[in-house]
């Protein structure tokens, strides 16, 4: 296997661990109204669990409220109960025909707790990328036993830093622009 393709692999892992980071923070609430906080809801659609996505519109009418409106006006009712059962904290209001998700604005105290989940999830991340590092280097030693001479499993493992460097960069940077959002009032 040609030395770019053993840390393709490594980086390719590296990037989903990025990629999971970034959606995750895409569903934590900070302050406006981003509809990818119901991202996680699914509902009773016909006896099978469907995401909420596939079964109304979701839009965003202003800063703070997020408007639902369902296909079938039969699910107002099972909408209404994921979003109450959820862990989001919000109260869903229903005239009959689409259901209003009024954010409140987040207070100092609830800030500073999201900010800490972000740096909590983004050090779980960190850990991964390393892991991922470590993986790695434990399959470049393997390679000795395979007439790869030292240099190469060497430049290898300067490769695979790198990447790992590069990775943590970039969480770092998740991690403080979703803080900066969340912070921002």
């Amino acid at each position: 296997m040609a030395t770019d393709e053993r840390i393709q692999k490594y980086e390719h892992k590296m990037q989903k661990t990025l990629d999971g980071l970034v959606k995750e923070y895409s569903t934590i609430r900070a302050g406006r109204a981003n509809p990818h906080i119901l991202d996680k809801i699914t509902v009773d659609y016909y006896g099978s669990p469907t995401p909420l996505q596939q079964v109304a519109n979701i839009m965003v009418p202003e800063a703070r409220m997020i408007q639902i409106q369902p296909w079938e006006s039969s699910l107002i009712k099972e909408i209404q109960k994921a979003i109450l059962a959820s862990d989001l904290g919000l109260n869903p209001n229903n005239d009959g025909k689409v259901i209003r998700l009024v954010l409140p604005e987040l207070t100092e105290e609830r800030r500073k707790e999201l900010v800490k989940d972000v740096k909590k999830k983004g050090e779980a991340a960190k850990v991964a990328v390393r892991n991922v590092r470590r993986d790695a280097n434990d399959s470049f030693k393997k390679l000795a036993k395979q007439d790869v001479s030292e240099d190469e499993i060497k430049e290898l493992e300067d490769k695979i830093q790198k990447s790992t460097d590069k990775y943590v960069k970039e969480i770092d940077k998740a991690v403080e622009e979703k803080s900066k959002e969340i912070m921002t009032v």
